[in-house]
């Protein structure tokens, strides 16, 4: 008797060894080196094709959802991801500077201030739609011209919405956030993995 409970526990050790299909990588709609890099973070498969989408209006959604349906001929069957993030002020869109100086008066604007990082996100497939967005608060200190001098020289506000980059010096820019820190980085995290939990229980480590 004692022998055979012995085989059966043994049997069942192994048959908790044996490891679950690995998940089908998701297909990231983004040639973002920050999105990248939260994917990874996070655990989550994928593989990176950029869009075929051009930005006409100022709507993170409908950009979000522009770029994922471009490349779902592409999926498989896979579930696509698109993503787009804009950071706005007092009713104002802060894209991406074109140079040193409207770098620094960016900065200038929103010093001091609380600004929206707002970003769509678009989890679909052939079958099914899911589009959102998440807002993160993001205040800045008081700047002195000293403070954006030496930032625009960092050359990091480079290809950056708002000019900064809050995972690099850009934090010295900070006060306080309120809201998730990845969707100021790029890519709202919490979001994403709320929505792979919900349609894909288990498969992607969530869930």
């Amino acid at each position: 008797m004692g022998e055979a409970l012995a085989e059966r526990g043994d049997l069942g050790r192994a048959q908790g060894r044996v490891s679950a299909p690995p998940a089908p990588p998701l297909l990231l709609a983004s040639t973002s080196p920050r999105r990248r890099e939260i994917l990874e973070q996070l655990r989550i498969p994928f593989d990176v094709v950029a869009p075929e989408y051009e930005e006409t209006e100022e709507d993170p959604v409908a950009h979000a959802v522009g770029k994922a349906r471009s490349v779902l001929a592409l999926a498989d069957g896979r579930p696509v991801v698109g993503c787009d993030t804009e950071v706005i002020c007092g009713g104002r869109v802060y894209g991406k500077a074109a140079g040193p100086e409207e770098a620094a008066e960016m900065l200038a604007s929103l010093a001091g201030r609380t600004h929206e990082v707002v970003s769509g996100l678009a989890l679909l497939t052939e079958a099914w739609e899911e589009v959102h967005s998440e807002t993160t608060l993001v205040t800045f200190r008081p700047l002195t011209p000293r403070d954006v001098g030496l930032y625009v020289a960092s050359g990091e506000w480079e290809g950056r919405a708002g000019a900064y980059a809050i995972q690099g010096y850009g934090a010295s820019l900070v006060e306080r956030i309120e809201g998730d820190y990845l969707n100021v980085v790029g890519l709202p995290a919490a979001l994403l993995v709320r929505l792979l939990a919900e349609r894909f229980a288990g498969v992607y480590g969530v869930g």
